[in-house]
């Protein structure tokens, strides 16, 4: 296979897989449509980021932007920047063989 093609279909797979990971990772974590799941990576999260914060998890933290794309989905700019990482993570895998 010429050298151009593969570095094509390493980045075309990895963009792929990041699209449809991206949100499978977030429901497995725990941010779901329902809100954060109990007992949950996600659950854990929130509870030290309310500790940290005096009770409340603060607008715009960590925990708050993973919530807000677990129960709203990704933004048409989370899902681009998603999708180009993991082109760029297929393009630089695909030098490894």
């Amino acid at each position: 296979m010429a050298p151009v093609s593969a570095v094509a279909i390493g980045a075309g797979v990895g963009a792929v897989v990041a699209l449809v990971g991206a949100p499978v990772a977030l429901g497995v974590a725990g941010f779901t449509s329902a809100g954060v799941a109990a007992g949950s990576v996600a659950a854990k999260m929130m509870s030290a980021a309310a500790v940290a914060n005096g009770g409340g998890v603060a607008a715009g933290s960590a925990v708050a932007v993973l919530q807000s794309a677990g129960a709203a989905g990704l933004s048409g700019a989370a899902t681009a920047a998603v999708t180009g990482a993991g082109a760029a993570v297929g393009y630089l895998a695909s030098f490894f063989r």
